[in-house]
């Protein structure tokens, strides 16, 4: 699916006569929304600051074996957007000093990035706590050469943490493509079969939900039991942990919600479902992300909106943990997405 372009995405707004907040490439409905900014402010805690650094999220690539209808990341095949080995070399050096206690891989699949497996070995040397790859199940499937993945994640410990819309085929194969539900429940009893997710196991398997439309996830707590039962009893499939996360109005997931009409509606829910007590908790306080090309943001929403740090330190080569804790953190109106309701993250719910 071809992302819409920003000219495009104007225009199905401007139809309505609704105000735009355009911001590289995402666009955010005005009109009576009131803006993010006013509701951090409202409860004191504007400018938003970073806490205590615990997580460091480093996207090796854009490139993916799938086109998921939900992806912020507008990630696929055609993406050529790829980490080199300067860059991961880079990424070494501060991962030996940072402060951060957990690793967190992703992409597009990041497994398709050719210097992944040295990545991960190397990265593995430096004794963080959690050592995370975020993996989308099918690439285990898609070619021998990822056949022994699991293998792989086991002998250095990974803390595997994949997507799976749904237990059920139909829901699952809508979001991400036919054929992508077998393919994942193959994948989860191949990680089964070499201890990920089992009780008492020390290899630790999350899944991911993310709603298949214009909604909320549901309680987390709730979905994760409904996960359970079904894979179980169906598939004989165990894991440790689901997280239910938001989509934000950015990327495919914007050009869904404007084909469909329902852009504004999403908007309104996302702001009535506003929790102030999720502002002090979302990732953006505990989180540095590294895009592909070593660029330094807040998030890997704002990393997609080309939203790079308030910081003099903008690059993973002039990384300096004291100076990136004293920014301002970059928020605008997708940031609504975080804070509704339970709130949300890449751990999922945080209140």
């Amino acid at each position: 699916m071809a992302t819409k372009s920003l000219k495009a995405r104007q225009e199905a707004l401007a139809e309505s006569n609704t105000q735009l907040d355009i911001l590289n490439g995402g666009i955010f409905a005005r009109g009576e929304l009131p803006f993010f900014k006013d509701k951090v402010a409202a409860i004191g805690q504007f400018p938003l600051k970073p806490g205590k650094l615990e997580v460091l999220q480093i996207n090796v690539g854009y490139m993916c074996n799938q086109v998921c209808e939900h992806c912020h990341v507008d990630a696929g095949p055609d993406r050529k957007e790829i980490m080199s080995r300067e860059t991961m070399e880079q990424c070494l050096d501060v991962i030996r000093k940072t402060a951060a206690h957990t690793l967190d891989l992703t992409g597009g699949a990041p497994e398709m990035n050719p210097n992944f497996r040295w990545f991960v070995e190397e990265a593995s040397k430096a004794g963080i706590k959690d050592f995370i790859v975020r993996s989308n199940l099918t690439i285990i499937r898609a070619n021998k050469k990822y056949y022994d993945l699991p293998e792989f994640f086991k002998k250095h410990n990974v803390h595997v943490i994949s997507s799976m819309p749904h237990y059920t085929r139909g829901k699952t194969d809508k979001q991400r493509g036919d054929g992508v539900f077998d393919k994942s429940i193959k994948a989860l009893q191949e990680l089964n079969a070499v201890g990920y997710g089992l009780e008492g196991s020390e290899l630790r398997l999350d899944l991911v939900y993310n709603p298949s439309g214009a909604y909320l996830p549901g309680d987390q707590a709730a979905l994760e039991r409904d996960f359970k039962k079904a894979l179980m009893e169906d598939f004989d499939i165990s894991f440790q942990n689901l997280f239910a996360i938001t989509n934000l109005p950015i990327s495919r997931f914007l050009d869904y919600l404007i084909a469909s009409e329902n852009y504004e509606d999403y908007m309104y829910a996302l702001v009535d479902a506003y929790n102030p007590a999720a502002v002090e908790k979302v990732m953006c306080t505990n989180t540095i992300s590294v895009s592909w090309d070593g660029w330094l943001y807040d998030c890997d929403f704002n990393q997609m909106l080309g939203l790079k740090v308030a910081s003099k330190v903008k690059h993973i080569k002039d990384y300096n943990e004291e100076v990136l804790n004293d920014r301002n953190i970059i928020i605008s109106q997708h940031c609504y997405g975080c804070t509704a309701g339970a709130g949300s993250s890449c751990q999922g719910t945080v209140t």
